[in-house]
């Protein structure tokens, strides 16, 4: 059981080191994914705790709130 971890990584390693254009598309991959992940988060995703409530015990009584609150039903 021990030798197919072994196999799979030998397999990945070694295509990765013969790769030409993967190479590229990989750092292609890695930078949009950065955008995605850091940059978008930046603008599009502000701290809403942070900037509406001043204590820790604000915070979480919000948080508890929201995430025990029962839908109404039909």
């Amino acid at each position: 059981m021990t030798a197919l971890p072994k196999q799979v990584y030998f397999f990945y390693r070694d295509g990765f080191r013969s790769m030409v254009v993967g190479k590229t598309l990989w750092k292609i991959i890695a930078i949009k994914l950065f955008i995605l992940f850091a940059v978008l988060k930046l603008f599009f995703f502000p701290n809403y705790l942070n900037t509406n409530f001043t204590t820790e015990s604000d915070r979480a009584g919000h948080v508890l709130e929201n995430l025990t609150q029962t839908l109404p039903t039909r």
